[in-house]
């Protein structure tokens, strides 16, 4: 079924027989650009006027019309490129009727190409006085005046590319996401890490607790996994003896969506042979730091209206004492079952069928009562054995030596002494099953190709996660997940 067009739509189409007409391509090629909008700004700014003529600083400019202010035989036109906007002034003496002619025919949103000489308005504005116009692209339909006011926000998301055109912030975090992961590996490369990459496709998936997308693989008619974490293929080369490693890739969980999760999203992984837990809390505390000031220039980080200094020591403390300074409770003595459900019940927090241990009502408490008040940067270490099956067990066998870090109220990494005891592993790998039959979706799988790999031997290993994703929200002081994500999974309209 054709589309319905609406008036400024047709009149736009018009314009392009009246561009073919003049000869002139409505969908243009090639164009050689010798600036940007950086380059001149950078290069002139501080010029006065009469610099400026002595310089006779000639350039070719190229992008999207944002502005248009006719007079007659003279205009002004705003070009925007990924840097910025660009003002050209185009009069008919200068640029020539034909030109004229061709310019008469542009509209807010079509791609052009501007040659001349800067100068500066009366204003004072840095301005390209046109000798060559060349139409590049024609716009076919109007850019919406206000779209980065729209109420309804997901039109935002659905339409990405309007929204990178239309508003500043959000082209703003998708050119320093790429500059934050780059400074991450900058800063991995130089201690001693090897980045590298690992199958998407998997045929068990595991790694973590999370619900799987399933797909087919019909040359083998079996089913296959889209990763649901990076960790066993990784701790298999640290198996292998590459020994400090690290990959930035996607992950797939097939669950819900909010302002925090998407179903298909980035995740870096860091293993470290002969490291523990404490070589990752010194990693993520000095990554955080440099990436933050390498990237925005500052120790000093904005979470909504909190202010954060980087630079002092991040807090380290348990579950335990977290959970105690709340209730009172210190789940560090050998508290029976029925107390716990009892507190449980006392702070109103609903256990599922599954969360039957001890452990697992410390890790709810925790979740429920502290998670959110975890405003400055803070490790919780110490985590019931139960709800961490590949993490190495410390002096009280209740707990493993793992952490996760928190900033802001939200969860950004997870740490590991990794568990390098196969029997130990194996047990574990086998209690996630019994957790799988009493209702807990998201309990791992057994892996045996990675208890095969560790009865060669695994070193002491220390391991973390980071949701770039997240880190990224972070960085920026962006409340939802979908700021971040160029393009993020989205319901049907």
């Amino acid at each position: 079924m054709e589309e319905k067009r609406n008036d400024q739509e047709l009149a736009r189409i018009e314009k392009v027989e009246k561009l073919k007409e003049l000869g002139v391509e409505p969908f243009g090629s090639k164009f050689e650009r010798t600036a940007t909008s950086k380059t001149i700004r950078d290069a002139l700014n501080e010029k006065t006027n009469e610099e400026l003529d002595a310089l006779n600083y000639r350039v070719k400019i190229a992008g999207r019309v944002m502005a248009i202010r006719r007079m007659g035989k003279a205009s002004f036109i705003n070009i925007q490129d990924k840097f910025g906007r660009m003002q050209g002034y185009i009069g008919i003496d200068v640029v020539g009727e034909k030109a004229y002619e061709i310019f008469k025919l542009c509209d807010i949103g079509d791609i052009v190409g501007l040659e001349g000489r800067v100068m500066k308005t009366r204003t004072g504005e840095l301005t390209v006085r046109v000798d060559g116009y060349t139409h590049l692209t024609k716009a076919l339909k109007p850019f919406p005046e206000k779209f980065h006011g729209l109420t309804d926000v997901e039109e935002r998301y659905r339409r990405r590319y309007l929204d990178l055109v239309m508003n500043e912030e959000a082209k703003n975090v998708a050119i320093l996401r790429p500059r934050i992961i780059r400074s991450i590996q900058h800063y991995l490369d130089k201690k001693g890490f090897m980045e590298v990459e690992t199958s998407i496709l998997t045929p068990s998936a595991s790694g973590a607790a999370a619900r799987p997308f399933i797909t087919h693989h019909n040359a083998l008619d079996k089913d296959f996994y889209l990763r649901i974490a990076l960790e066993l293929p990784l701790k298999k080369l640290i198996i292998g003896g590459l020994e400090k490693v690290y990959e930035i890739g996607r992950n797939f969980r097939n669950e819900g969506m909010d302002t925090k999760h998407n179903p298909e999203f980035t995740m870096m992984e860091v293993y470290e042979a002969y490291g523990d837990l404490y070589s990752m809390k010194d990693l993520v505390e000095n990554l955080l730091r440099r990436v933050n000031e390498e990237v925005l220039g500052t120790t000093i980080m904005h979470v909504g209206e909190h202010e954060i200094d980087l630079s002092k020591p991040f807090r380290f403390v348990s579950m335990a004492e977290l959970v105690k300074e709340k209730t009172g409770v210190d789940f560090n003595d050998n508290i029976s079952l029925e107390e716990a459900q009892n507190l449980a019940k006392k702070w109103n927090i609903a256990l599922e069928k599954h969360e039957n241990t001890c452990g697992h009502i410390l890790s709810k408490l925790f979740e429920e009562l502290c998670e959110k008040e975890l405003i400055e940067p803070t490790f919780v270490y110490s985590y019931p054995v139960e709800i961490s099956p590949l993490t190495k067990k410390g002096k009280d066998p209740r707990f493993v030596e793992r952490f996760e870090f928190f900033v802001g109220g939200n969860e950004l990494a997870n740490a590991y002494s990794e568990l390098n005891d196969p029997f130990d592993q194996k047990s574990r790998f086998l209690k996630q099953l019994e957790q799988k039959k009493l209702g807990d979706e998201e309990a791992e799988n057994i892996d045996d190709s990675f208890i095969e790999a560790m009865e060669y031997g695994m070193p002491p290993t220390g391991g973390i996660g980071i949701g770039i994703d997240r880190l990224v929200m972070l960085i920026l002081n962006q409340s939802s997940i979908r700021e971040v994500i160029l393009f993020p999974t989205m319901k049907d309209r």
